[in-house]
């Protein structure tokens, strides 16, 4: 990665920036849900309200996931702080948002 600057410092972000966008969407699809009453709507097990939410945490998992996949290992400064990046917006995303899982919805 060297020579790369600002290239380099959008991956060490790029992490970070997931998590940033799952939070929005599954917040954005909280207010929307509850606005529109998708609490009420059946979607097999769960409400329509609470399986979009899953949906965008997952979203969120599987592309802080994908980064974390794609960065080379190394532990030289140009290839672990990108891979530090990816694993601090995984894990956000895990931790912050797994009350979509059990919490009420509305």
């Amino acid at each position: 990665m060297k020579g790369r600057g600002l290239l380099w410092l959008g991956l060490v972000a790029l992490g970070p920036a997931i998590w940033a966008a799952a939070f929005t969407l599954v917040y954005a699809l909280h207010g929307a849900g509850c606005a529109a009453g998708w609490a009420g709507i059946d979607a097999g097990p769960v409400s329509l309200h609470r399986l979009l939410m899953l949906l965008g945490w997952l979203a969120g998992i599987t592309a802080g996931g994908w980064l974390l996949l794609r960065l080379p290992a190394g532990k030289d400064r140009e290839t672990w702080l990108p891979r530090a990046g990816a694993l601090i917006g995984l894990f956000a995303t895990l931790f912050t948002l797994v009350p979509v899982l059990f919490a009420s919805s509305c």
